[in-house]
This record gives C-alpha cells, sequence and structure tokens, in this order.
C-alpha cells in the first residue's frame, strides 16, 4: 500500500527488568531458548499524542537478543498490530528509534503508551497502511545496566530479534513467514544498517523485504571528529558511555575528569532532551585528562560498529541531507560507495533541503512508500 503525500503530524519534542512486572504469556522453550524467543508480554498501547486512538493492539515484550560478543541478554520492546480485520500474512516492520536518551524512562517502551515517544507519529503512518510494527527499546534501555548506545552490531541484533518476537507473539497474530521491513533514521539507521548487514547470516529465515535508513552514523570516529566542541558535542560523550557499557574494559571513567565523570553520570540517567543541552558546545579536552578517541583500543571498540563491511542481503533505501549538522553527509555517501563496491543493492537519495532531525520527517513517506513497493514485489531502483 502506497501513501499520497499528505501534510504530516508534528513529531513531539524531542524498568529495571523484572519478570514479575509482565503478565507472562508467551514463554521461550525451557530446553533451548534462543534469540527472538518471548520471555514475557504485558497489554500495553500506543498513542501517538497522549489518549489519542489508533485503532491499534499493543504489547510490551520482553524477549532474547544477544550482545555484541554475542553472549545473551534480554532485551524490552512494544509490538504494535492494527485492529482492522485483515486475514493472511501482513507485513511487519521492525522498527529502529533514533536517540532518545539513556536514561530507563527514555524507552520507547515506557512512552508509546503515554503519547511521549519521538517518533510515534511516523511509526502512526506505517501503522496506517495495515503494517505491523514492533519497536526495540535497545540493550540496557528499559532492562539493567546501561544502555549500549551507539554499539551497531548489539543493535542490530535487537532490531532483528524484535522482529522474531513479534512474529511468535501469539497474540500478535503474525506470521513465522510474512514479509519483514528494517526501518530507523540516525541511531536507528545505524541500528537498521547493522540489522540489514546481519540479517543474511543471524537471522536469515526472516523474510526481509528491503531496510529503509536515513542519517545513518556509519563511521563513529569520523561523527566524533565532526561534532566535538559544537551542537552535537552530547552525543560524543553519551557514544563514549555506551560505548564503554558494551565494552567495560575501556575504562571510560580513567580518562575523564571531574566535570567529565559529573556530565556522562547525569548523561547516563537522562533523555535526549537535557543531554543535548548540557553536553552540547563542549570539546573532548575539557572533560577529560586525555583524549580517549586517540587510543587504539578505543578506535578498535569504534570501528567494530563501523558499517560497510558487509553487502545487506535485501535492498536498500538510504536517505542523508545534504545539510545534515549532526551525521556529515559525507559518511552518509561513504557507505553507500562501500554497500555499493560490496554488490547490495543501493537506491541513494539526498535530503536537498533541510538538516539532521527535518530528514527523518520530510522522508519518512518516501521510505514507507518504498517498503510498500518491496513488499508489493515491485522492481528495485539501485542507484549505485
Amino acid at each position: 500500500m502506497r501513501l499520497r503525500s499528505t501534510p504530516l503530524a508534528t513529531v513531539t519534542a524531542l524498568a529495571a527488568l523484572a519478570a514479575s512486572a509482565a503478565i507472562p504469556t508467551a514463554t521461550a522453550a525451557a530446553t533451548a531458548p534462543a534469540p527472538g524467543d518471548v520471555v514475557s508480554s504485558a497489554p500495553s498501547a500506543f498513542h501517538p499524542l497522549p489518549g489519542q486512538p489508533t485503532g491499534t493492539k499493543a504489547w510490551k515484550i520482553h524477549y532474547r537478543s544477544t550482545t555484541v560478543d554475542g553472549a545473551p541478554n534480554i532485551v524490552t520492546g512494544t509490538v504494535i498490530v492494527p485492529q482492522d480485520g485483515r486475514t493472511g500474512p501482513r507485513p511487519l516492520i521492525t522498527y529502529a528509534v533514533g536517540t532518545v536518551g539513556m536514561g530507563d524512562s527514555c524507552a520507547p517502551s515506557d512512552n508509546l503508551p503515554r503519547g511521549t515517544a519521538m517518533e510515534a507519529n511516523l511509526i502512526q503512518q506505517l501503522t496506517l497502511r495495515g503494517w505491523a510494527v514492533v519497536v526495540t527499546d535497545y540493550e540496557g534501555l528499559g532492562t539493567p545496566g546501561v544502555h549500549t548506545y551507539t554499539v551497531g552490531p548489539s543493535a542490530g541484533h535487537a532490531v532483528l530479534d524484535a522482529a522474531r518476537a513479534a512474529q511468535r507473539l501469539p497474540e500478535a497474530g503474525l506470521s513465522a513467514n510474512g514479509p519483514v521491513g528494517i526501518m530507523g533514521y540516525s541511531q536507528g539507521g545505524q541500528a537498521g544498517g547493522w540489522a540489514a548487514e546481519l540479517q543474511g547470516s543471524y537471522a536469515p529465515e526472516l523474510q526481509v523485504k528491503g531496510t529503509a535508513t536515513g542519517g545513518v552514523p556509519a563511521d563513529l570516529l569520523k561523527v566524533a571528529e565532526f561534532n566535538n566542541g559544537s551542537y552535537g558535542s552530547g552525543l560524543i560523550f553519551m557514544a563514549a558511555a555506551g560505548q564503554d557499557a558494551a565494552f567495560p574494559e575501556l575504562d571510560l571513567d580513567s580518562y575523564l575528569n571531574p566535570a567529565g565523570k559529573a556530565l556522562v553520570a547525569g548523561m547516563k540517567e537522562s533523555c535526549v532532551a537535557i543531554n543535548s543541552i548540557t553536553g552540547s558546545f563542549k570539546r573532548i579536552s575539557d572533560l577529560t585528562t586525555r583524549d580517549p578517541l586517540a587510543r587504539p583500543d578505543w578506535q578498535a571498540a569504534l570501528n567494530r560498529s563501523r558499517l560497510g563491511g558487509t553487502a545487506p542481503a535485501a535492498p536498500v533505501y538510504q536517505y542523508h541531507a545534504l545539510g545534515d549538522e549532526l551525521i556529515p553527509y559525507g559518511v552518509g555517501r561513504r557507505l553507500r560507495s562501500d554497500w555499493c563496491a560490496r554488490g547490495a543493492n543501493v537506491e541513494f537519495d539526498t535530503v536537498w533541503v533541510g538538516e539532521h532531525v527535518s530528514g527523518v520527517i520530510t522522508h519518512s513517506l518516501a521510505a514507507g512508500n518504498w517498503l510498500a513497493d518491496r513488499f508489493a514485489g515491485r522492481p528495485t531502483h539501485a542507484n549505485c
């Protein structure tokens, strides 16, 4: 189903895991737990704005996934299914949100039922097409531990396992063989890109028809260099905390001066609006005793999240704003070149007018229509 262009709703301004807090309705096989198994689920709700009806049913789930190093973990998320009487296989979008913050209260599953989730209006565009949507909270966001912000493989696992979990949730009524699309922007673009790269080896049974990914921070070292001392410098320190959570041997604390320790500690408990303000226009040298990004171990860790090393098995629609003030346009173009060089089917679209945040809004319709074409089996228009 393709949608015509209509005025977009305004995007709203930018729990610890306990099985007893959810009503168990589905459990993984006791003898062989696997990534994507549902550990527990509980009825939830989906409201783009507080109290706004959507004609959907929703469930909060805890599901099994995998860390960057391949260890099992538990991630939370939300499954949303339109109540439109549709029969037969329904497309499923596994949706990766952009940066929401690092505190547990920032998790999409905590905000979607309240009508306070940042990208809920964009998600509603998908449910209005009759598609089911599952939204991961990512590792450590709403579950024990620090959110592994910008750790690409972990996020990719969470995105793919969310799709598996949605298909395995009996109440959702989704087919295990139904078509799947991957969608995300900014942090979600990184997560979606990693899901696309990993899908062929990590979740080959998923019938992924395509990935729509935009504003992708494909090279974290270049993104950090670009944002050092600028409006987006808070993202550097959030990313450092996220990488340190995944790789404790990096020992971020040993690099921070007292001001840096205070800033990062606050970021771990706060959402993006506060973190963006408190972290803006700061240089790495302002908050450290020595630059961790100059160290080989930090460089190696960040390069583990660099995209472009594997061609996605399914087609990709990639878009990036020419005037992106947070993720350099050149980083997006390089990812496109790397994927194309490896034989990927990529359609790249430059957002000529606007910047980082506006890009997800203005191109949400195009991204949805591109996925609709993939679900309909229409030919792609790669432009490598």
